[in-house]
């Protein structure tokens, strides 16, 4: 599975959570900030004619208000580009920060339209009291086909869980991508990378 695939798959599944939320328990935890994010996110799909046709303006808008401040972009940058990240500048951290972020973002926006009323099944969380870190563990079920096991790694920080990786099928996320980054700075620098996020941000707009 590719990697704008395994976006798609893995932050559509946070969509899909929403229909769960009403029988989510009322203790905090990793879970519940995933099933409250879902569900604030199809309730505004829901509501909004415009991401439902596609508009990218009207889907980013609502990725930036519900969706980004449960990720850990800077974590999931510098897991993805490896030991690579040590050899960056400071402001090259920050490029690649946001370079990836924005790829993301231009992936998932195409998914919002594609919403389905697909089934998903919460298998639970790992997460035990005082834990700083947690992966929830879900099941997609489409009306059709194979279902996908999608997992949400995440760490608590200042009484917040945010997401660093996404597993669909087993696989990350990050190390999907690991391989593909190192290969670009192998070949081209770190610059080289920063280059090629913004070539693959602007493919995946055009999706």
């Amino acid at each position: 599975m590719n990697g704008m695939k395994m976006v798609r798959a893995g932050m559509a599944g946070l969509l899909l959570l929403a229909g769960l939320w009403a029988q989510a328990s009322a203790v905090a935890g990793p879970d519940a900030v995933i099933r409250k994010t879902a569900d604030e996110v199809i309730a505004a799909i829901k509501a909004d004619k415009a991401i439902q046709s596609g508009d990218r303006t009207s889907a980013y808008k609502l990725i930036d208000q519900k969706v980004l401040p449960h990720f850990d972009f800077e974590r999931m940058t510098r897991l993805a580009v490896g030991r690579n990240w040590r050899q960056a500048a400071p402001e090259q951290k920050k490029q690649l920060v946001g370079g990836f972020r924005d790829l993301l973002v231009r992936t998932y926006a195409s998914s919002l339209s594609q919403y389905k009323d697909q089934v998903v099944q919460i298998k639970g969380t790992d997460a035990q009291p005082g834990d700083a870190e947690a992966v929830v563990h879900t099941l997609i079920v489409p009306s059709g086909g194979q279902s996908i096991p999608i997992d949400y790694s995440m760490e608590k920080a200042n009484d917040d869980w945010k997401v660093y990786d996404i597993r669909v099928d087993g696989v990350s996320l990050v190390t999907n991508y690991r391989s593909e980054f190192a290969d670009i700075v192998r070949r081209n620098g770190v610059d080289g990378l920063i280059k090629a996020l913004e070539e693959k941000s602007r493919a995946a707009e055009k999706k």
